[in-house]
């Protein structure tokens, strides 16, 4: 095989290693390389749509709508060639990056004396209070996060694990149908504790969700502790068979593998983008579960708490919900605390019960294997 198709199967395989979620995998991954450029998409979105604050607040009627359609259009437009340039990874010179950096770094002065220009007033993002200030922290917010979420490939990640879940509807009743009598084991009886209504009655939104937040830490640490004993056997067995195995349907499916090749240790971000890999499908799934689970204890509590005996629990009135009206304010948080922690229950049971790893667990880690695997060809064929 010449250079030149060496060359072109390599960029092939980065462009794989993308798709799969796993940006990380690309040997000499780094901001100015790979990142930048699949930040373009992103960062031109927010440049082009923050031209709406320049739509003139004093106009009224249809000028000021056809003029914001104008800017929506524009921005679409733009962002979809964008994307479909960055999918094909380009490699940036010096200047197009400092470019690039310079015309984005210059949005939140530009913006504003634009808009002054325009309408003779400045409108911020936050409002007055944060004034002028708040376009910093606008355009740096969005900027830190696109840069986070596409170091990591978060965003395919996401889409990944929403697409599996939407396609394997079969799987999704049957992880539904297998978590809730667990679940319902473990919490039915907590579900009807006066005491906790009592509690969750005065509850305030912030305190539960700090809850619901531990619950999901819990769930990731426990799926980082399970992963390096997964990362630490599949880099044992890198047999040949194993990886053409794991090379079908890739750009290396034609490579000849001769010999066992040797495991290369991973670095740091490495770990923390195959940490993401589990940890989306795993929270994703555990959704699908909480879900259930929210609504199977919300139709509970509506049939059989009657308002006089939520009262008596409370000893006080009921505070109503202003979300759903008609529903208290006790019994949507304690659907949610429990829907919270039974999934989190089932995800990390799914991860050491052998019956429950096998079904809802296993696929999920050869995902993971799969690409270590293709990583450790990847490597020798450069």
């Amino acid at each position: 095989m010449s250079p030149r198709q060496s060359s072109n199967r390599i960029r092939r395989t980065e462009r794989w290693f993308v798709s799969q979620g796993t940006p990380t995998m690309i040997e000499g991954y780094g901001f100015a390389t790979h990142v930048l450029p699949r930040m373009l998409p992103a960062l031109g979105l927010v440049t082009l749509a923050s031209l709406a604050w320049l739509v003139p607040l004093k106009s009224a009627g249809p000028q000021r709508w056809v003029l914001l359609a104008g800017v929506f259009g524009a921005t679409v437009a733009a962002w979809f060639v964008l994307r479909v340039f960055a999918l094909r990874l380009p490699r940036f010179t010096k200047g197009a990056r400092l470019v690039i950096l310079a015309t984005y770094a210059s949005m939140p002065v530009a913006v504003p004396l634009l808009q002054l220009l325009v309408d003779d007033t400045v409108t911020p993002p936050g409002g007055s209070v944060v004034g002028l200030l708040g376009f910093v922290i606008f355009f740096a917010v969005v900027f830190v996060v696109t840069l986070v979420a596409t170091t990591y490939g978060t965003g395919t990640l996401v889409r990944r694990a929403i697409r599996h879940t939407f396609y394997d509807l079969r799987n999704s009743v049957r992880l539904i149908g297998r978590a809730l009598p667990v679940m319902l084991f473990v919490t039915l009886f907590l579900f009807f504790t006066g005491e906790l209504w009592q509690m969750m009655n005065q509850l305030d939104g912030w305190r539960l969700l700090i809850v619901v937040a531990l619950f999901v830490a819990i769930t990731v640490l426990a799926s980082a502790a399970r992963l390096r004993d997964e990362i630490g056997r599949v880099e044992q067995d890198l047999s040949p068979e194993r990886l053409s195995a794991a090379c079908q349907g890739t750009p290396l499916s034609d490579v000849s593998i001769e010999g066992m090749l040797h495991a290369t240790p991973l670095s740091g971000r490495q770990n923390r983008n195959l940490l993401l890999v589990l940890a989306t499908r795993q929270l994703v799934q555990a959704g699908v579960v909480g879900l259930a689970l929210f609504a199977f204890f919300l139709v509970l509590g509506s049939v059989m708490i009657t308002p006089e005996v939520a009262e008596q629990w409370i000893g006080g009135p009921v505070v109503q919900s202003r979300l759903v009206p008609g529903i208290p304010v006790a019994l949507l948080s304690n659907a949610t605390l429990f829907a919270a922690f039974g999934s989190m229950y089932f995800e990390i049971t799914s991860m050491s019960d052998v019956e429950h790893r096998q079904e809802f667990f296993a696929p999920i880690i050869d995902e993971v294997e799969r690409v270590l695997a293709v990583r450790a060809v990847y490597l020798a064929e450069r």
